[in-house]
């Protein structure tokens, strides 16, 4: 009888619901969203207490870092454009997704990388994803309701990874636009 715990322990461990999708690795994105690359280099980004408040000011959103983890696409010495890696919270758990932006801070694309929650994993719709190219945090339509469309049944996902974009795009406009 001292082992029926470990039987019904050891059940429930067999059939406990993953739901964790890895899509892509940093570099399958950097090289989705930069074909014509030859190269990729890091390109450490750190904001200072200023810059944190322009990004603040531009997106309407907490800044939540000074550091953000920024990669240059080249084809020889011409900048392409950056990829930012990010991830934001999803209804329990992390989404981690990855900004394609132009040298003038426009969005270029968005991935997602991993998704990690039961529901809501439609943002990897290429058609929702297709609604960021082009914008910017000057625009003023990267909102769900203003831009954006929401998903039915995806709402915390796709909030939070627009806001997550909105930041970005914001921290390109202070800090990377050229």
């Amino acid at each position: 009888m001292r082992y029926v715990p470990l039987t019904v322990l050891a059940a429930c461990a067999v059939t406990a619901p993953a739901f964790a999708t890895q899509y892509l690795s940093p570099e399958q994105a950097e090289k989705l969203m930069f074909p014509e690359a030859d190269a990729f280099r890091p390109h450490p980004l750190a904001l200072d207490t200023a810059q944190m408040r322009q990004v603040e000011q531009a997106s309407g959103l907490p800044t939540r870092s000074a550091q953000w983890r920024v990669v240059g696409a080249y084809k020889g010495d011409t900048l392409l454009g950056y990829m930012v890696l990010d991830d934001v919270i999803g209804k329990f758990e992390l989404i981690s997704y990855a900004v394609g932006l132009n040298p003038d801070a426009s969005v270029r694309q968005v991935e997602i990388l991993a998704y990690r929650e039961s529901h809501g994993s439609e943002i990897r719709l290429p058609a929702w994803r297709r609604q960021f190219v082009g914008k910017s945090a000057r625009s003023g339509d990267l909102r769900i309701g203003a831009g954006i469309n929401n998903i039915s049944g995806a709402t915390l996902s796709c909030t939070h990874v627009t806001d997550g974009v909105r930041r970005i795009a914001a921290v390109a406009q202070v800090a990377l636009a050229r």
